[in-house]
Parts: structure tokens; C-alpha cells; sequence
């Protein structure tokens, strides 16, 4: 094995003014084009490390953009090859799968990635499960092989013809023996990086990546956790993308010709998370009650500024095969009669746990608690800060906010809805859903399966514990940018062939 660390200790802190361009805001660097991007990220909560716990957009752009994946999605949430031309599988019971990987893909030190990478990233991904959620949980990696220089055979546990999705996005390729990643490791992606603190990374292009040559020379991602922080700094010329703004800076701009705001359907989604296994939450009627009691369109109308639509507590209800559902429409006095019939006539008491990690969500869980209590339900409001509450409350407490921005449902499923998943943060427990689940990933036909899964989404919907009130547009400020993505889920963090202005 070998290992490749790319730096010996960090670099100096970069200046202020090479952060942000400079004091116009210069896009030229010496050596040509530079997109400054402005991204969700809390500097306390920076990782070099793509495998484990990673808190931070910011970091999870950097990655994309550093280390290849072996699958993507496109701006319709189709999965596509990057380092994976293809994935077969080898018979009808779908449980191996031969993946075939490009053969002219080279780290940036001139080193071929082969399977062998390949394999070894994989493996450590899923070692570090307890950290990442149980990504790739769903393959038996023991009883996998590399096959070939660019060929592994991937082994799964049950029959499983999503293979190309979960492979998607978050597959980070490092080289082989890279064990320990407290400091960075080169990669095979479309840039490789230069200079980082715990603020700003600067990346430069990889003249050796396989890809068509990215729109720009220099990439430079500071992480700024306060979305009016990072709106101001595309509109005073310091950066040239803010992602993840709140709506009423997209309204402060719609007028305004020097800034672009772009927008990505369905890429917020700021659910009430419910323990079923936690009182008043384990009784059925106290959950329906809880979904009655919203008024959805004017979560929608004041939380996203009329940038969404209203849910059905469908968990993604983007994707193609999602079920075709109307919004639950407020019913306060079905409210009341079921928390009467739950023995809650005199009303319940709740803790709702909040964050402001991304614009709207500290709204949301005032109004929210507004909205219940005219059914009976009083709700306490804590907010707890972004460098913890993904640590302290998320999957901890019983009636919190989560954000899932757009996860495909198969893989959200496998993480947190089997009762067996890494992060069942809701209690799920229904052997029969997880037998179906099962069954509909070892249905080859893409129209059979895709209509289990809707069965499937509905079924959560109706019952379980999460209230998707509506989903908003993810929005992203530009000036002097084209080709920003707008796809679903992790398609945003692939910006290699954004255009900068020069």
C-alpha cells in the first residue's frame, strides 16, 4: 500500500483580500479566472477528511471538486458515470455487480487511479460508518474484489438494483494507504488544492483530470455560516456565488440586473421530526393531530417567500417516481378531536428544537409552534447553535427541525427508515414496509420498482413520523456566472463547469 499525504502542515492563513478577490473584487487571478464561492459552513466544524463526519457544504464542495465519484446526478435526478463508466450486474439476482472504471483518470501527482483506490476508498467509507450515517452500508465489501486494474466486482447484502444511486455523490476516491486524512490527500478530481485554513480553500485546476477542462482557473470556497454574510459578499463583489440564501435576499435581487438569482426546485425541505417511540408521539392521533394543525401554504408563503410549494409529507416529492398527492390541507377541528381521543383534551406540551444552519429554519419553528397552538398544542421553542446541533439534537432529541435538502428516497430510506438503519431518527419499526422495501430493490423492471418505492413513500407519509409541510427552492446568488448547477441533492456541489467572467 502506499500513502500520499499532499501537504506536511497547513499552510499560512490566507488574506482577507485574497479571500475575497481583493478590495474591487477582482475575478483575474495571475494565472487566469477565479470563482470565488461564498458556501454554507461554519469554520469550527472543518474536515479534511471526506469519509467521515462532515458538517459542512463548504467541505463537501471542496471534496467534489478535489476527489472523483464514481456516479452522479443529473439536474433531473438520474444517476450518470464519472469514474464509473458502467455498473452491471452479474445475473438476475442483483446481489453483484461488476463496475467498470474509466482508465485514464490520474491523481494529481500523475498517478493512475485504479481499482485497487477504488476498492480501498469504498472500504474506508463504509468503516466510518458510525460517523457518516452508514453510507454504503448496503454492500458487502468483505466479499468484494477488484477484478481487474479498472474493474471491481462489488458484492451486496440483499438483491439491490439501485447499485448506480448509491454510488452516487459522495464516493470520494483517495489513494490507496490513505489511512489517516487529519490532513488532506491528493486527489483525482477536477482540481487539486493549493492553499487552506479553517475559512477559505483555494483550488487549482488539474490539467491532468479526464474530464472536459473546467470554466475557470482558480476555485476559491470560504465558509460563512450566516446566509446574509454570504449574500452581501456577491452583492459588494467579494464573491462571485452565495449558496444557500435565504429568500428575502433572492427578493432583494429579483430586480437587479448585476445579480442572478438561481434557483433549485425542491431543495429545502424543513421537516418536524417526531419520535415515534417517545410520548405524546407514539400515539397515531397525536402525530395526525401535529399534521393537521399546520397551515402549509402560509409556512410556505412567509417561510419561503412564496419560493415552494406546500407538502404532503412526502419525503421527496421531486423525484420521478414519487406519489402524485395533493398538500394536507389545516383542519383544527380534527386537531382537537384526535388529541381529545389521545387523552390530550386539555392540550399537550412540547419542546420543538430549532437551528438557524440554513436560512428559514428558525422561522419555520415559530410560526410552526404559532400554528399548533390554536389546536391545543403549546410548543416551546430552543434554538440551538450550528457548531452543535447536528452533534446534540439532530437524532437525539424527540421533536426537533431537520433539513434534507433533497436526499433520494432509496438512500434515505436505507439510512433512516429500516428499523435496523444507522440513523432511524423517527422510531420507524414496520417489519412489513421493510419487507417491501426489500422487495421493490430486488425488482429489476424500473417501472415496477419505482412504483413500490411510491407505495412505499406514501406509506411514511401517512403514518410515520416526519412533517414535510412544503419544500423551497434552493437559491443561490451569482454575478458574472453561468451553468450554475440547480439539480437535486448533492448535483449543486458539482460546479467544474460553471463559466466565470474573466
Amino acid at each position: 500500500m502506499r500513502r500520499r499525504s499532499l501537504l506536511a502542515g497547513a499552510f499560512a492563513v490566507l488574506l482577507a483580500a485574497t479571500a475575497c478577490g481583493g478590495a474591487e473584487g477582482e475575478q483575474a487571478s495571475a494565472d487566469g479566472t477565479t470563482l470565488r464561492y461564498a458556501a454554507v459552513g461554519a469554520p469550527a466544524a472543518t474536515t479534511h477528511d471526506p469519509h467521515g463526519r462532515v458538517g459542512n457544504e463548504s467541505d463537501y464542495l471542496r471534496f467534489a471538486m478535489l476527489y472523483d465519484v464514481l456516479t452522479v446526478t443529473d439536474e433531473n435526478g438520474a444517476v450518470q458515470p464519472r469514474l464509473a463508466e458502467s455498473w452491471e450486474p452479474d445475473g438476475d439476482d442483483l446481489t453483484r455487480w461488476t463496475v467498470s472504471l474509466r482508465d485514464d483518470a490520474v491523481f494529481s501527482d500523475g498517478d493512475p487511479v485504479t481499482a485497487d483506490d477504488v476498492l480501498f476508498s469504498l472500504e474506508r467509507i463504509q468503516g466510518k460508518g458510525a460517523e457518516n450515517n452508514g453510507r454504503l452500508s448496503a454492500f458487502d465489501l468483505e466479499a468484494s474484489s477488484v477484478t481487474g486494474e479498472h474493474t471491481v466486482e462489488l458484492a451486496t447484502h440483499q438483491p439491490y438494483a439501485e447499485v448506480g444511486g448509491a454510488l452516487a455523490s459522495l464516493t470520494f476516491v483517495v489513494p490507496e494507504g490513505s489511512d489517516d486524512i487529519t490532513e488532506p490527500v491528493i486527489g483525482s478530481g477536477p482540481f487539486q488544492l493549493e492553499e487552506y485554513d479553517d475559512t477559505t480553500a483555494v483550488l487549482n485546476r488539474h490539467d491532468g483530470w479526464w474530464g472536459d477542462a473546467p470554466g475557470y482557473d482558480t476555485l476559491q470556497i470560504s465558509a460563512l455560516p450566516d446566509p446574509g454574510a454570504r449574500a452581501e459578499a456577491v452583492a459588494s463583489g467579494q464573491a462571485d456565488i452565495a449558496g444557500s440564501v435565504a429568500p428575502a435576499s433572492a427578493q432583494q435581487h429579483e430586480e437587479d440586473d448585476s445579480v442572478q438569482v438561481v434557483t433549485r426546485p425542491g431543495g429545502v425541505n424543513y421537516p418536524l421530526v417526531m419520535d415515534l417511540g417517545t410520548e405524546p408521539f407514539d400515539d397515531p392521533g397525536v402525530r395526525e393531530a401535529v399534521k393537521l394543525a399546520l397551515d402549509r401554504e402560509q409556512l410556505v408563503e412567509t417561510v419561503f417567500l412564496g419560493y415552494g410549494e406546500p407538502g404532503a409529507d412526502l419525503l421527496n416529492p421531486q423525484e420521478p417516481f414519487a406519489p402524485q398527492a395533493e398538500p394536507i390541507e389545516r383542519d383544527l377541528d380534527r386537531a382537537r378531536e384526535l388529541l381529545e381521543e389521545a387523552g390530550h383534551g386539555d392540550g399537550v406540551e412540547l419542546t420543538l428544537h430549532a437551528t438557524n444552519s440554513y436560512p428559514g429554519m428558525e422561522e419555520t419553528a415559530t410560526l410552526a409552534a404559532e400554528q399548533l397552538s390554536e389546536a391545543g398544542i403549546d410548543v416551546q421553542i430552543e434554538v440551538g447553535p450550528p457548531d452543535t446541533y447536528w452533534a446534540q439534537v439532530w437524532n437525539v432529541e424527540p421533536f426537533y427541525l431537520n433539513s434534507l435538502g433533497g436526499n433520494g428516497f432509496v438512500d434515505f430510506a436505507r439510512m433512516a427508515l429500516l428499523a435496523d438503519g444507522p440513523v432511524n431518527e423517527t422510531g420507524w419499526d414496520e417489519p412489513e414496509w421493510d419487507a417491501d422495501f426489500a422487495e421493490a430493490l430486488a425488482t429489476a423492471d424500473d417501472g415496477e420498482r419505482h412504483a413500490l418505492l411510491a407505495d412505499l413513500q406514501q406509506r411514511v407519509a401517512d403514518d410515520g413520523g416526519y412533517v414535510v409541510w412544503g419544500t423551497g427552492d434552493g437559491i443561490d446568488l451569482a454575478a458574472g456566472v453561468t451553468g450554475l448547477p440547480t439539480g437535486p441533492g448533492f448535483h449543486r456541489l458539482f460546479i467544474e463547469q460553471v463559466e466565470a467572467a474573466g
